[in-house]
């Protein structure tokens, strides 16, 4: 079994492996799993009322979780894959966990080759949250893993280094960039463009 059949089966059986994108290393699990969720939070020791987004490997899987509006669907495909995190209405299948109790989660489609074929070999969406603690820095390489991170994870995927820009965070029905990171000005420009 390979290092990326070996994380989807851990992910399906409700643990956390750390994976590669193109911003950041991501920490995932079933992220339709509440206590799986739960448990990236404690691994974190991130607060209960910042949600987290769902990855998928592609538009067409996201629309399984969310409820896109025709224009955030336009987005999506115009963005994604890429370092943008859209946030969209979540279906119920989606845990309050995941979305700190809010009607709208973030789908992340990763522009990173082993993360689609993770994303591709689990039949559920996976936490799409970077692999640090807390208020500490984002990983870029797996050497800069937390111990408590390491230690609370089955699988860890060794992608290389990433291209350590956070992803932008947008709203597209309210026209709103949350966090500007990688693209922001291209997706500003798609904003006007569409409004």
């Amino acid at each position: 079994m390979n290092d990326v059949a070996q994380a989807a089966r851990a992910i399906e059986d409700g643990e956390s492996v750390v994976y590669p994108t193109e911003t950041v290393y991501g920490l995932g699990a079933n992220a339709i799993d509440a206590d799986a969720v739960e448990r990236v939070f404690a691994v974190k020791g991130r607060p209960r009322d910042k949600p987290v987004s769902l990855g998928v490997p592609s538009v067409e899987r996201a629309r399984e979780y969310t409820d896109p509006t025709e224009r955030e669907l336009a987005f999506m495909r115009e963005f994604l894959p890429g370092p943008v995190t859209v946030v969209v209405e979540r279906k119920e299948v989606v845990p309050d966990v995941l979305t700190a109790g809010r009607d709208r989660v973030g789908v992340r489609v990763p522009d990173h080759e082993l993360a689609l074929e993770l994303l591709g070999a689990c039949d559920v969406p996976v936490t799409a949250t970077s692999a640090n603690l807390s208020g500490t820095g984002s990983v870029r390489e797996v050497t800069e893993l937390s111990d408590e991170v390491r230690e609370a994870v089955s699988v860890v995927l060794d992608g290389g280094r990433t291209g350590g820009a956070e992803s932008t965070v947008v709203d597209v029905q309210a026209g709103e960039i949350h966090r500007r990171g990688a693209m922001s000005a291209e997706i500003e420009a798609w904003l006007d463009r569409h409004e």
